[in-house]
């Protein structure tokens, strides 16, 4: 039988409280975990443990010369939602691990971005089930304007953690 995953037991507890409250949770928590994250002030918008919705504002500490998002910030972006999505859906016995992220900037970005990742019922069956593999993360990054200013193509894997 697979270990708990304390990761997917908080956000299930997080998500029994009403939104406003459960993104604060889920928010704190992710943060304290990823300091890079804290850094740049991500927060976690909604999640049904499927997908999930993170945000980061347009500040001043996250922006390039031009006043939008920094491109290595939108990189973190799409990182965490989809480390977040594979986090709470992996057997507590597993490693998640970034494998590569491929990002292709096609538009100048504007305000506020959010991005959201979703994993699929058979990628979820595959992640409970396999002792070691690896899937990409469906990510799409919008800005203000509901473009899509950076195209993701995110590869998580996942191995036992040592003992």
């Amino acid at each position: 039988m697979a270990k708990p995953n304390p990761l997917r037991q908080f956000a299930l507890k997080a998500n029994k409280y009403p939104s406003f409250i459960s993104r604060r949770l889920m928010t704190a928590m992710f943060r304290h975990t990823v300091k890079l994250a804290g850094t740049a002030k991500l927060d976690i918008l909604a999640s049904d443990l499927t997908s999930v919705t993170f945000q980061i504002k347009n500040r001043k500490r996250v922006q390039n010369h031009i006043g939008s998002v920094h491109a290595a910030a939108m990189g973190l972006l799409a990182e965490s939602a989809t480390g977040f999505i594979v986090g709470v859906n992996l057997p507590g016995d597993k490693l998640p691990l970034i494998k590569y992220m491929n990002l292709k900037y096609v538009k100048r970005a504007e305000g506020d971005m959010k991005a959201e990742a979703v994993l699929t019922t058979e990628q979820i069956a595959l992640m409970q089930t396999e002792e070691k593999g690896e899937v990409l993360v469906q990510v799409k990054v919008t800005d203000a304007n509901h473009i899509e200013p950076v195209i993701c193509e995110m590869c998580w894997a996942w191995v036992p953690k040592k003992k």
